[in-house]
């Protein structure tokens, strides 16, 4: 059973900042650092002062996240929501020239252990430390993680439709990249009663966020071992501020991945045939008609996109036999996806190479980025995927496994900035 409640969110001032559009960011493991000196010259104000901190010589971020926070809090730069509310957002953007709209909420989730709540991503011990650190200096939580659930109640459309849509939100602004972001503050209790009763019956599944649930896990268990409390008694850290959507909303798009790797120490002739020991090889002559190609045959059966040195090729698996043998322990689900493919056959058994070697294999969902970089290295090759289906991933999260890392790119991003959940 899910339990969620609204909350008294912090929120920028309107008064004090007219143009939100200056002081919203991206979740911080989006962010590089070109982008965060970006959204530090956009204002002094902007939440990356706070989710991600500029890491000084001499100085603690976490502290100085913490004095930023405080300092906007005396201004009055952010202010606190005078009732508890569940705060609906909605999404508008374009995606491969077709526009959409994503509905959700935000409010607050328990964080009780023993709810069903199901990961699909392998977390690491650096980025949890470096958030529970963050979490310990302001006491907030300042960005939503991301989770989805089966709408049975049909309770997003039902809100928005019956009570969202009559009404102006509160927030409202076009991030710069073409996604346009609307939020309205709900307190009716007759609806807060129906948004909680209509979550209580449903799996959560965390789309993004991963490492920041584990630390508010953590973090909750540290201080209550602190403070010597009991479970019957309640603190605003036994909830984390969560962003609901709709599993099955066409709303919902997952990106696919893909991998640049470099020191590849092979001719092509003799990559290709190590290659055509697990795959049959097409060779497609243009870009664009590679690029469709690849979405189509994914549509049958798991397929992989290869570019090296001006030349794109799809790789067609001969068969699942092999991955049968090497992930013996992996469902039949996890064995068949793209990525998997690509790191045990290719990365492991053809390159010996980690599929997590920063130094070797990097990420990113921008195609054109990475086939310019892969110019610029004979010995570099581009790995493309098709994007993994939401069907797989609840399948493999249901079993208790989780996907390998960078395997899925949910758009767009809940931004940063919006609410806040402060604890007193």
């Amino acid at each position: 059973m899910a339990k969620i409640k609204p909350f008294r969110a912090f929120f920028y001032n309107p008064q004090k900042i007219p143009d939100i559009s200056k002081v919203v960011c991206p979740p911080y493991d989006v962010i590089d650092t070109t982008q965060q000196e970006f959204y530090y010259n956009l204002s002094p104000y902007n939440m990356i002062r706070l989710i991600l901190t500029k890491d000084i010589p001499g100085e603690d971020k976490y502290t100085k996240a913490a004095e930023y926070f405080r300092c906007w809090l005396d201004e009055q730069i952010l202010i606190q929501d005078e009732t508890s509310c569940i705060y609906f957002y909605l999404q508008e953007y374009k995606i491969k020239g077709e526009k959409k709209t994503r509905l959700g909420f935000i409010s607050l989730l328990n964080l009780d252990e023993n709810q069903r709540i199901f990961s699909h991503e392998h977390t690491k011990i650096e980025p949890k430390e470096d958030r529970f650190r963050l979490l310990e200096a302001v006491k907030a939580n300042l960005s939503p993680i991301f989770v989805l659930f089966k709408d049975k109640h049909r309770l997003l459309a039902r809100l928005y439709e019956q009570y969202i849509s009559q009404h102006q939100p509160f927030v409202q602004l076009n991030d710069g990249v073409g996604i346009l972001h609307k939020v309205w503050r709900i307190d009716d209790p007759s609806l807060l009663d129906f948004v909680q009763k209509s979550i209580m019956d449903t799996d959560i599944f965390i789309a993004d966020g991963h490492h920041r649930y584990e630390v508010a896990i953590t973090y909750r268990r540290y201080q209550r071992e602190k403070e010597g409390i009991s479970e019957s008694v309640q603190r605003d850290y036994d909830y984390i501020m969560t962003y609901f959507t709709n599993i099955e909303s066409r709303g919902l798009s997952i990106l696919p991945v893909h991998r640049l790797v470099k020191d590849i120490n092979l001719s092509d002739e003799a990559f290709k045939n190590k290659l055509k020991e697990y795959f049959e090889l097409e060779e497609i002559r243009e870009k664009h008609s590679f690029l469709l190609y690849l979405q189509k045959a994914g549509l049958r059966r798991p397929v992989l996109g290869l570019y090296k040195n001006k030349r794109y090729f799809i790789l067609y698996l001969k068969s699942f036999t092999i991955l049968d043998n090497i992930m013996k322990d992996k469902p039949g689900h996890y064995r068949r996806l793209g990525i998997s493919i690509l790191n045990h056959l290719i990365l492991k058994e053809t390159l010996s190479i980690d599929a997590e070697d920063k130094e070797k294999v990097y990420f990113d969902i921008d195609i054109d980025k990475l086939i310019v970089q892969a110019n610029e290295d004979k010995n570099s090759a581009v790995f493309l995927l098709n994007p993994i289906k939401i069907e797989e991933i609840i399948a493999i999260a249901s079993e208790g496994f989780c996907l390998p890392p960078k395997s899925t790119y949910f758009y767009p991003k809940v931004i940063s900035g919006l609410v806040i959940n402060k604890f007193k």
